[in-house]
């Protein structure tokens, strides 16, 4: 003997069917024929569902955000003698009267939320993969592509926005090294130079280099190297047109945001 279960939706039907799914595990020894229809937006499809879950002898499973539209398919259903279940209809009245506020009532915003998710998701492995120029290609396909010398704040201002839905590639620039030709191909709206003062980044490298159990008069922390570097990177500045923050002093959380103001308006 087969089941049958419709599950309605106005928006895709993912939290209706997940649910239904979970409570029919429970009945092991039935057989379940589930039917998804989704993106249900007016009364006549309403009566064509309820006129084909009547012939199926159906059981309505169903998020419709809409009260008028909740409203009529409990009618219609009642009056075929369907049983229905309302996934979010008496949570939310439940949570308006506990809020004492009205839900918004807008469908589709379990998928928006899943796909911001996913979203950030994907930056964070995109930030991972193109971290400290490791490969190239990402700077063609990343939302932004920042540049600095070493420690610039580059890795951590790249998770940062990357837990804001942005691609980000970072490219360290040092005087030696030719940076990779991809980053001259790219709209430079799309790239962000990173600054410190000489002095601000001398603290910075001799606090590393103790970090790291060495000396902190290191040549990687010496003055006259960080002025080369830094004359280096004014250099590729220049050559790309890119916008420079200077990151002295700021919270990653402060520099993150100068830096989506400068995208922004950029596009």
């Amino acid at each position: 003997m087969e089941s049958k279960i419709y599950i309605v939706s106005d928006s895709v039907g993912d939290t209706a069917e997940t649910f239904a799914k979970a409570s029919l595990i429970q009945f092991q020894n039935y057989n379940f024929s589930i039917n998804r229809i989704s993106f249900v937006d007016t009364l006549e499809k309403i009566d064509q569902i309820v006129e084909n879950a009547s012939k199926d002898d159906a059981i309505i499973v169903y998020t419709l955000i809409k009260p008028e539209m909740r409203a009529y398919l409990e009618i219609q259903a009642k009056a075929a003698d369907l049983i229905t279940y309302d996934v979010f209809g008496s949570f939310i009245a439940k949570l308006e009267k506990k809020l004492n506020t009205k839900a918004v009532m807008e469908t589709g915003l379990t998928h928006k939320l899943d796909e911001a998710y996913f979203k950030r998701i994907e930056a964070i492995e995109f930030a991972v993969k193109y971290d400290d120029g490791r490969d190239p290609k990402g700077i063609e396909i990343a939302d932004i592509v920042l540049i600095g010398v070493s420690r610039t704040s580059k890795t951590p201002l790249s998770q940062h926005l990357a837990h804001k839905g942005y691609k980000v590639a970072n490219i360290p620039l040092v005087p030696e090294v030719e940076p990779a030709e991809e980053l001259f191909k790219i709209d430079s709206n799309k790239c962000i130079g990173l600054v410190t003062s000489p002095e601000k980044l001398n603290e910075i490298r001799k606090e590393r280099l103790i970090q790291l159990g060495l000396h902190d008069n290191a040549f990687y922390a010496n003055i006259d190297r960080i002025e080369t570097e830094l004359n280096h990177f004014n250099k590729i500045v220049e050559r790309l047109q890119c916008p420079v923050v200077d990151v002295s002093n700021k919270a990653i959380e402060e520099t993150a945001n100068e830096i989506i103001q400068l995208i922004k308006n950029n596009k």
